[in-house]
């Protein structure tokens, strides 16, 4: 068995890698839909973000109001609060999630994508995650074209500029909050380089993907 973290910036694209390692045959863990289910109502993380940030982040009909919880994070410098109360138990459905799956396949490959695979370590949130993987991918592209992306998955054509640029701002908070490329690289196993075309990016995913499946056969060997 292996555990692979897989990680970016925000509009790295990361989910596209993690598309192509899921095709390969290789498990993925989405922290971002595990985060969004342990945030709905009634659940132990919602109710710890209500008691921490209060009513308002929460809409008429119950549930969070991620736009407003957002502008607090990012905006107001309560991002670090946010993190202690969502992290930690995301990743232990993770690694609860991690078990099942090795428990059914002792073969399987494990990939967790997550954004803040470094950052969780560096800010204390959950210490030593890092150590918790056979090996790390980290997946890049130059901070404009990660914007542009972005951008491009959340706004809709009608947007006005406006929107636009209140967007963009949002979007380089977020970016500025997590960790530079630079930082990540040294730390990484696999470096994939997303800034050309899709095909680039498949070539590169297919060839880690099958340097894991030999570093799963070396350990099932030794």
């Amino acid at each position: 068995m292996l555990r692979v973290g897989l990680t970016g910036s925000l509009g790295s694209g990361k989910t596209t890698v993690a598309a192509i390692l899921r095709e390969r045959g290789l498990r993925v863990l989405e922290a971002d839909a595990i985060a969004r289910a342990m945030m709905e109502p009634g659940q132990e993380v919602f109710r710890g973000i209500v008691e921490h940030f209060g009513a308002d982040v929460v809409r008429p009909d119950g549930s969070l109001d991620r736009p407003r919880l957002a502008a607090l994070a990012f905006s107001e410098g309560r991002l670090h609060s946010l993190n202690q109360i969502v992290h930690p138990p995301v990743v232990a459905e993770q690694e609860r999630l991690s078990r099942e799956i090795f428990a059914r396949d002792p073969a399987a490959i494990v990939v967790v994508e997550s954004a803040l695979i470094f950052e969780a370590e560096a800010w204390g949130t959950v210490p030593d995650w890092r150590k918790r993987f056979d090996r790390i991918i980290l997946v890049t592209a130059p901070d404009d074209l990660k914007i542009q992306r972005f951008l491009a998955r959340i706004l809709p054509t009608s947007a006005t500029a406006e929107e636009r640029a209140a967007a963009e701002r949002d979007a380089r908070q977020r970016l500025a909050a997590q960790l530079p490329d630079s930082v990540k690289i040294p730390q990484a196993d696999f470096i994939i380089d997303n800034s050309g075309p899709f095909e680039a990016t498949r070539l590169q995913a297919e060839r880690i993907a099958e340097e894991l499946r030999a570093r799963l056969g070396t350990q099932a060997g030794d």
